[in-house]
């Protein structure tokens, strides 16, 4: 076995204990997406112009999308209380792989947003929801879906390594919840202004969200209260990564764990010098 292969599995277990042993951000990170599911479903779904099921069957692949974007927040959030709390000036004393530390975090992260995602995909069924693709296409969407947390976490981990203490990784975390807001995760983007159109739809998370709709559901649609013209998961005149969210959604991922991993990697192996 290789030296990144076997100090990534030690940390990798490392990563998986801390989490066990401070279980609090996992529960938080995981249980908030059901409650927004019951909530934009029952409460935003009776005002948009779409009727409530369909809204649900709209929204569930959109809160996955949001969950996963969430590796930021909780990347950002371990490699600052690492950094600042002296463990990774300990871990680069030891004859070890400087990639091992921050790739075993992005792998438990991974582990535990797969054992995360169950509940919210159960309860997503039980409102309404319905994977009407096929099994094939389903295990596309999920596998997708953790590409983009793990390109989120190296997003996430560079930016905890980068910051100046536990509290400002904490604040600088917290806002992106702004990020689905600027999305097609929780509505349609047809209406939008043109100039905020074209924002929420260079968002990864919108490239993201339009993949699983196409993959989980490939007919979507929904009649609006005028005229009864169809929603479909890609809007007509969408921006290139929403036109093919599949080779859009891959095409984001591989830019962004291009970008972060190496920075994570050499900002760990440095210490910020």
């Amino acid at each position: 076995m290789s030296t990144l292969a076997y100090d990534g599995t030690a940390m990798l277990g490392r990563q998986l204990r801390r989490i066990r042993n401070n279980p609090g951000l996992a529960i938080l990170t995981q249980t908030m997406p059901i409650t927004m599911l019951l909530f934009f479903g029952y409460v935003f779904g009776s005002a948009l112009a779409m009727p409530g099921e369909e809204y649900r069957a709209f929204l569930v692949p959109g809160l996955l999308v949001a969950t996963a974007a969430n590796g930021i927040m909780t990347g950002m959030f371990q490699a600052a209380q690492d950094s600042h709390r002296g463990v990774m000036d300990r871990f680069r004393t030891l004859p070890m792989s400087r990639a091992a530390v921050p790739l075993g975090q992005a792998v438990a992260d991974l582990v535990v947003t797969a054992a995360g995602t169950v509940p919210l995909l159960l309860v997503g069924l039980a409102v309404g929801w319905r994977i009407e693709g096929s099994a094939l296409e389903a295990v596309c969407a999920l596998g997708l879906l953790l590409l983009f947390r793990f390109a989120a976490t190296w997003i996430g981990i560079f930016l905890g390594l980068l910051s100046r203490s536990e509290e400002a990784a904490g604040q600088l975390g917290s806002a992106t919840f702004m990020l689905p807001l600027l999305s097609n995760a929780y509505i349609p983007t047809d209406n939008l202004p043109g100039w905020l159109r074209a924002v929420a739809e260079w968002n990864p998370i919108s490239a993201v969200s339009t993949a699983l709709r196409t993959l989980f559901s490939p007919k979507l649609s929904a009649s609006l209260e005028q005229g009864g013209a169809p929603i479909a998961p890609v809007p007509e005149g969408a921006a290139w990564p929403v036109a093919h969210p599949v080779a859009g959604s891959l095409a984001w991922c591989a830019v962004l764990i291009a970008v972060f991993l190496p920075l994570a990697v050499r900002r760990y192996a440095t210490g910020g010098r």
